[in-house]
């Protein structure tokens, strides 16, 4: 199937965007201000909008405040398009989709119990390493003076267990002793008051691979060495937040397809579809990976709920690459929830994910290579 595009007569809905809008992200004196990082900016809130209504949909906003619940008691939808990431909690991912299905609202992505899980980083591991899926060798540390497992190799990235947008991740969360863990951890944990995860840090290219339904996109390959006078060579919160920024050496190169061999390129597919399917994800997700040296993919984290801009979020540029214009994006998400919520309310076993007919994303794949700007 070729993605549709707008003008092919798609059946119409009635659609609340739930979202939270960000208001207030910033570096003061080296600090950053993080607290909105997670949420979408206007901008891309209207584009979403945009491409909806593209498609003929009618479309509600719908702000996912203390009064979310009272607005669905009051209003009928076909379907929630959730972009929302919650405002609080260590489960906050969770609370729209959660009151959406107390509520017998269809939604888009994933549910409650997986957006939950994905969150903490540490459950996320358990069950990859449940599924025989390679993940870094790690250890939680539940307060900033528990005793490290000296099996674990330096250099080692420090993070909180809980947080999304590499919240908590600097350029100096990559440590080489225990001195400069110590630092990072207790910096981290006065910062974020949570759990902080200790992981072997995999020096080597940094890869997403998006998933569709149940099918890989084209591999994004972020290639660091442009930013090398930033000290910035991974993903940490400055570089996802000013990525681009040429005058702060954070503008790494993207390419989509990665620059990988064919085989390896299927392997790495594969690793995210299972990462996908084994956290129990619908319709969209983002699986993180790191390429050592000797070829061995490692996931860092898998994201179900991933960044939908087409201005600074790598899921658009993996479907670009696929050939899919944003409305054409948007449009396949609806499709691909109200066929899940069609089947699951047809079928005895109710609320099983449908398995959908392959696309073969990857098979049609349209270069891009660029500079991220």
């Amino acid at each position: 199937m070729s993605p549709l595009t707008p003008g092919e007569a798609p059946v119409s809905y009635t659609v609340a965007l739930t979202y939270n809008l960000r208001r207030e992200v910033y570096e003061r004196d080296g600090v950053p201000y993080d607290g909105d990082s997670e949420f979408d900016s206007q901008k891309t809130i209207d584009t979403i909008v945009t491409s909806l209504r593209a498609f003929g949909h009618t479309v509600h906003l719908v702000e996912a405040t203390e009064d979310l619940p009272q607005w669905f008691l009051t209003h009928a939808v076909d379907l929630v398009f959730n972009i929302a990431e919650g405002t609080h909690g260590p489960h906050r991912e969770a609370q729209v989709p959660a009151i959406l299905e107390s509520l017998g609202v269809p939604c888009t992505g994933s549910n409650s119990i997986t957006l939950a899980l994905a969150l903490d980083k540490a459950k996320t591991k358990q069950i990859l390493a449940c599924e025989g899926i390679p993940t870094p060798p790690w250890q939680l540390l539940p307060t900033p003076h528990a005793l490290l497992n000296p099996r674990l190799e330096f250099p080692l990235i420090v993070k909180p267990n809980r947080e999304g947008s590499s919240k908590g991740i600097w350029r100096e969360s990559v440590v080489g002793d225990e001195p400069s863990l110590r630092r990072q951890v207790a910096q981290l944990y006065e910062r974020y008051r949570q759990e902080i995860l200790v992981e072997e840090f995999i020096d080597g290219i940094e890869l997403t691979v998006g998933v569709m339904g149940h099918e890989p996109l084209p591999i994004l390959e972020i290639d660091f060495t442009p930013c090398r006078d930033s000290g910035e060579f991974f993903y940490s919160w400055r570089m996802k937040e000013f990525q681009g920024n040429r005058s702060m050496g954070l503008s790494p190169a993207l390419h989509c397809p990665a620059r990988l061999e064919a085989s390896l390129t299927a392997r790495v597919q594969d690793m995210a579809v299972r990462a996908h399917r084994a956290l129990g994800c619908a319709d969209v997700s983002r699986t993180d990976i790191r390429l050592r040296a000797d070829g061995t993919p490692f996931v860092l984290e898998v994201n179900p709920l991933p960044g939908l801009s087409p201005l600074d979020s790598n899921f658009p540029v993996m479907t670009t690459a696929a050939g899919f214009s944003h409305e054409a994006l948007i449009q396949r998400i609806v499709e691909l929830a109200m066929a899940r919520h069609s089947r699951s309310t047809s079928c005895s076993g109710a609320g099983q994910q449908a398995t959908l007919p392959s696309q073969g994303f990857a098979s049609r794949g349209l270069a891009v290579s660029r500079m991220a700007t």
